[in-house]
């Protein structure tokens, strides 16, 4: 896609088995319809904000939301790119890149989702693994932040794989209780020495200046 008034919608991040873009409607509705399907035990709840409690139908809704407000809320000193993945033609989950004031502080924090259906297969570490190769490689990142309560063993395994120290506790409050929240950090030397994902990277000249860079 040529859109010369926001290139973002031409980036393509591709791994072995991954695709990530930023998706148009179609693909947002696809996007949105496996967020509805589910994207953990409705028992638990693994993210601060509380996206997932609702109807198939809200849920839904609240992803197209999402990622549509990315784009209107858009700005050099405070972005967030939110991919969708797709796996052999067909989408499966999220994955954001969020900078603030990234001109300057060069730190970007990711946070992601896949739908039930195509959990356990190492798709969270491949997707995680194309975000980190855009910060750092394309984007000159000197960090990157993560968080994930101290149960998220998945999230917590997937940030150990890709070279993420501890970075310290939080507390947060999800439906009302208080929650722990490990802390984590990456620098370029540990991205360096855990990169086992070959990333390319499609499209990016055209929207840098976006990223403030």
């Amino acid at each position: 896609m040529d859109l010369r008034h926001w290139p973002l919608y031409g980036l393509r991040l591709r791994t072995p088995r991954l695709e990530l873009r930023l998706p148009g409607p179609e693909l947002l509705d696809e996007l949105a319809s496996v967020a509805a399907r589910g994207v953990h035990d409705p028992d638990r709840m693994p993210f601060s904000v509380a996206w997932t409690d609702g109807e198939p139908d809200e849920v839904a809704r609240a992803v197209f939301q999402h990622v549509l407000g990315t784009v209107a809320g858009w700005s050099v000193r405070d972005w967030t790119l939110s991919l969708a993945v797709l796996h052999e033609g067909e989408v499966v989950g999220r994955q954001d890149l969020m900078g603030g004031e990234f001109g300057v502080r060069r730190q970007v924090e990711t946070g992601s989702w896949l739908g039930l259906a195509h959990q356990g297969q190492g798709l969270g570490t491949e997707m995680r693994a194309a975000a980190l190769h855009l910060a750092f490689a394309g984007l000159g990142a000197r960090y990157a932040v993560s968080a994930a309560m101290t149960d998220n063993l998945r999230s917590l395994g997937v940030s150990r794989r890709l070279g993420y120290a501890d970075d310290g506790l939080d507390t947060d409050v999800v439906r009302g209780a208080p929650v722990t929240l490990r802390r984590l950090r990456l620098d370029r030397a540990g991205w360096e020495a855990h990169r086992s994902v070959d990333v390319s990277v499609e499209g990016l000249d055209a929207c840098r200046a976006q990223f403030g860079v």
